[in-house]
């Protein structure tokens, strides 16, 4: 078995101030997103959207993921315990974000935006989409850099069963590093597939919330659940409930992408 190597989630200090691996996961995966979303606006342009509309969005974006990530965070798993503790809301570098609140918080800023500045919000959210999964591959790193959302116990003889000593002795599944591969790896280069030869409204966004959906649903079944609900004798966490909206919206707006390259190879 392999034991977890502690690692000081502090990454360094500026005097009385912490900068955590957390904090430099975000920025750098927000940094790095940015430039890739701005690369993908300068390949696919659209009307009304240049390299630099997504300098202009990047601080939306940031309080999208900010504030919806921590907000759906405190809604979707403790709710009781932050009305209980209403200081620690704030304490983000700490850990405790909601993939799902993050996009319903990226959602709404990129629609405030695209309403403000008088351009298309699908347009925007299809050269964004695609740079999402660098974000979860970081934001997920630094998950186990933290020691946190730590994996099920299972069997000693599995090659790369892991103890997390801060919770007990039993070796468990790494799922924070199997949600970095197929969140942030794969999910990367199989929208880096669908835009390589152009961007289809739709279809990217539809890609992306699908395949996060599906690899989410999957992970769960390795990950430790912090809420689980029964109904009819099937047992599912509240990442898995989360994520079916998710795959059932994801599934839509694939249609709606496919019916409209379709369309645009027939008029070429």
């Amino acid at each position: 078995m392999l034991m977890y190597p502690h690692i000081n989630p502090v990454a360094f200090r500026l005097g009385p101030v912490a900068i955590h691996w957390y904090g430099i996961a975000y920025m750098v995966g927000l940094v790095l997103g940015l430039w890739y979303a701005k690369w993908l606006a300068r390949r696919f342009p659209a009307r009304g959207i240049t390299a630099d509309t997504y300098e202009n969005l990047f601080l939306y974006i940031v309080l999208g993921v900010i504030l919806g990530g921590r907000l759906g965070y405190v809604l979707f798993y403790g709710p009781l315990f932050y009305l209980a503790h209403p200081a620690q809301i704030l304490m983000v570098w700490e850990g405790g974000m909601s993939f799902h609140g993050g996009l319903l918080g990226v959602t709404l800023a990129m629609a405030l935006f695209a309403y403000r500045h008088k351009v298309n919000v699908v347009d925007l959210a299809d050269r964004v989409a695609p740079a999402v999964p660098i974000g979860l591959f970081l934001g997920r790193l630094a998950n186990f850099i933290n020691g946190e959302l730590v994996g099920r116990p299972t069997s000693p003889h599995l090659p790369w069963a892991m103890v997390f000593p801060q919770v007990d002795a039993l070796p468990r599944h790494p799922s924070q590093l199997y949600e970095a591969g197929l969140e942030g790896i794969v999910l990367f280069l199989v929208l880096y597939l669908t835009v390589r030869k152009g961007i289809s409204r739709w279809l990217p966004v539809g890609v992306f919330v699908t395949g996060y959906a599906l690899a989410r649903i999957f992970v769960e079944n390795f990950r430790t659940p912090e809420i689980t609900h029964t109904w009819a004798g099937v047992t599912l966490t509240q990442g898995q409930l989360l994520s079916l909206p998710m795959l059932a919206v994801g599934l839509f707006l694939m249609v709606l992408g496919c019916r409209n390259d379709h369309a645009a190879r027939n008029s070429s």
